[in-house]
């Protein structure tokens, strides 16, 4: 729901909804994607992970205001040094919709469906600072590599079982289910 005051749109943060994502929602979900993270977000190190894969099912989630795309995160799969792991990202939200919580709300239902599906420990780059609040450290992440170059500092791990990523070594590997060529081009 929006609502007018002083002539500008503010939204009902409640009202908003979080769903599974549509193959309808792709076009949405690329723009927002593009605009949060500029052109350059497809060199990005974790999209060497993402690329050419599908993400975890069920865990492709959109936020809607109304008929509008407002938010977007997805998980995938991967292999963490031998241990098996989600990766977390991108998460997006639209700049008018900023500050309303929505990403903590899109992170906490992803994390939530994450750990009730039996998955044993989530990875993410990003904000240290932003993503300790959900219980993210660089604890779980110490001894893994990423395909390409990373801030260390910003390579952040979650393990819903405790111990889930003990003796997990070496370089994090995509295990996702591989997109059709035709499929790839879709949901990029």
């Amino acid at each position: 729901m929006t609502l007018m005051t002083h002539d500008h749109a503010l939204t009902d943060a409640a009202a908003i909804m979080i769903r599974d994502e549509r193959a309808t929602d792709v076009a949405a979900r690329e723009r927002l994607l593009d605009a949060a993270f500029g052109p350059g977000r497809r060199r990005k190190t974790s999209e060497r992970l993402r690329e050419g894969r599908a993400p975890a099912r069920g865990l492709s989630l959109v936020a809607m205001d109304g008929d509008r795309l407002v938010g977007t995160i997805r998980l995938w799969h991967v292999d963490a040094g031998g241990a098996p792991a989600l990766l977390l990202g991108p998460l997006a939200v639209d700049a008018s919709h900023r500050s309303l919580g929505l990403g903590a709300r899109l992170i906490g239902e992803a994390l939530f469906r994450a750990a009730r599906d039996g998955h044993r420990a989530v990875l993410l780059v990003g904000d240290a600072a932003y993503y300790e609040r959900f219980g993210f450290s660089r604890h779980g992440a110490r001894d893994l590599a990423l395909p390409g170059p990373v801030d260390i500092e910003r390579f952040l791990a979650l393990e819903f079982v405790a111990g889930a990523l003990d003796g997990a070594r070496g370089r994090v590997v995509a295990t996702g289910t591989p997109l059709a060529a035709r499929d790839r081009k879709r949901a990029a």
